[in-house]
């Protein structure tokens, strides 16, 4: 049988939200570079609650052609008749899970590879999403930090840890950030569901709108992730936009969307509680801060920066207090910002070229199992409902504008409805 790396690979992506669909594309292109040629995968994402408008796919910039929206089921069919090289799973860990079990129930004579890892800074859930993500042929870490976690974790239980490959973000970029004359621009990187709590983040949008009036001369941006109505990877209860309604602002203050990377062109202080946009910024040398006001919490996910030297509150930012990275740490963290980020895919490149030369792959091996996890897969397995046996719906025009009704009248509820209906019960 021939051998895969003959050929351009063909690489699908199957996402879950906006930002894991730009993380999949980018890491597919990063780690078959090289494979005669760089590929442009073919690109999926999955109907749920997370689904992302056209709009959000566009702003994230990594392909022109939009993917297409599909259940777990149409993907396993599209696997299964597509004659796919490899396969990029960006997705939750019950999600992957499930995918997982699906393609080794294909049967496939010559399966394809299979790849998955997380989108940025990994807070919370490691044992969990990571037990869940076994089974790939690589799960990408994104810095040496993460590497270390990740095989301590399979090594723990008996797992096999042979497929965790040190990587990097895949969207680390753009040119080294440059001090312009008569330009001060502070970006608050904004998260959907870090803080969560309303006073929280009535409280971020406070200060923020205060520093603005402290330093006119600043142009004080908030960078969102989402317009209202949209969902991203979390659900958003108390969007921004709303909460600032509330607020008499002042003109150096103003809401923004786009592009994270064309936004750091212009930043000058990039601010967020725990963003993974803060590891963009300092990729580009840009300065950052990373806020202490509501604690230093594994709720928040800033716990993850001590030993940084970003850790700061706005009180020493409203001072002029710029805090200085720790460069032992941004080291181990991926952020590579010394030149060495185009080789941090080396080994990942590596990896799946000795994959594709084989001439058959092992069968997919997942840790959770009916013998390791009886009372726990079963029913992670039942909410994915990937039946192939389940006749495949042929969708009408109609039935499609109904669906997307459906989907707006839904996120309306569980962003406007649900949070009044929470808070009467609590009178």
């Amino acid at each position: 049988m021939p051998s895969r790396t003959d050929r351009a690979a063909r690489v699908a992506v199957l996402a879950d939200s906006d930002t894991r669909w730009k993380w999949g594309v980018l890491t597919a292109r990063r780690i078959t570079t090289g494979n005669a040629g760089t590929v442009d995968p073919t690109g999926f994402v999955l109907r749920g609650r997370a689904t992302p408008t056209a709009r959000q796919l566009a702003e994230t910039g990594v392909s022109p052609v939009a993917p297409r929206e599909v259940t777990g089921a149409e993907f396993l069919r599209e696997v299964r008749d597509g004659d796919y090289d490899l396969i990029v799973l960006a997705l939750v860990g019950g999600t992957v899970r499930a995918v997982l079990q699906g393609l080794a129930d294909l049967g496939l004579e010559r399966r394809p590879v299979i790849v998955t890892g997380y989108v940025g800074v990994v807070y919370e859930k490691l044992a969990d999403g990571l037990l869940l993500r076994h089974g790939a042929d690589l799960v990408l870490a994104n810095s040496r930090h993460d590497a270390e976690r990740f095989r301590a974790v399979y090594e723990g239980v008996g797992a096999d840890a042979d497929a965790v490959v040190e990587a990097a973000l895949p969207f680390l970029g753009g040119a080294p950030h440059t001090p312009e004359a008569g330009r001060d621009t502070l970006v608050f990187a904004a998260q959907p569901s870090v803080p969560a709590t309303r006073a929280e983040r009535a409280y971020v949008l406070r200060r923020l709108v205060e520093h603005a009036r402290l330093h006119p001369d600043r142009e004080v941006l908030l960078k969102l992730r989402s317009k209202p109505g949209e969902h991203t990877t979390h659900l958003e209860e108390f969007p921004y936009q709303k909460l600032v309604r509330e607020l008499d602002v002042p003109p150096n203050f103003r809401l923004v969307y786009g592009h994270m990377g064309e936004v750091l062109d212009r930043t000058d202080l990039l601010v967020t509680v725990s963003s993974t946009a803060a590891l963009e910024a300092l990729h580009r040398r840009i300065p950052t801060a990373i806020l202490t006001d509501l604690g230093v919490r594994e709720a928040l996910g800033n716990h993850h920066f001590i030993g940084s030297g970003l850790l700061t509150s706005f009180d020493r930012l409203d001072k002029g207090v710029v805090p200085q990275p720790d460069e032992p740490w941004l080291a181990r963290q991926g952020v590579a910002s010394d030149g060495s980020y185009e080789q941090a895919f080396d080994a990942a490149r590596d990896r799946v070229a000795e994959l594709l030369d084989r001439p058959a792959l092992p069968p997919v091996a997942p840790y959770y199992t009916a013998e390791t996890a009886p009372g726990y897969l079963p029913a992670i397995l039942a909410r994915h409902r990937l039946d192939l046996t389940a006749p495949e719906p042929r969708e009408s025009g109609v039935r499609r504008i109904v669906r997307e009704v459906a989907r707006g009248a839904y996120r309306h509820g569980v962003q406007r409805v649900a949070p009044v209906i929470r808070r009467l019960g609590e009178l």
